[in-house]
């Protein structure tokens, strides 16, 4: 998968992102682990970095799984549009 390019004024670190999504730094990790969410990786710097829209699909993710759905449906769900 390869991750878009955002601004770098409009990234977030990953303890950031969590934040602004809800879910704790590991769920993040997690999330990303299964490939359910790509960082977004910039030349010259090291971290993981999300932007806005990422941070709304991994609050749609929470939701989801919060509904019952598994998160091996939502990923073969979420990846079959990709």
């Amino acid at each position: 998968m390869v991750p878009k390019k955002s601004s770098d004024k409009s990234l977030m670190r990953i303890s950031a992102a969590a934040a602004a999504a809800a879910v704790t730094k590991q769920t993040l990790e997690y999330y990303v682990m299964l490939g359910l969410v790509d960082p977004i990786r910039l030349k010259g710097r090291r971290g993981r970095f999300f932007d806005k829209d990422t941070v709304k699909r991994i609050r749609l993710i929470r939701e989801l799984n919060q509904s019952g759905y598994t998160l091996r449906d939502i990923r073969q769900t979420y990846l079959a549009g990709r």
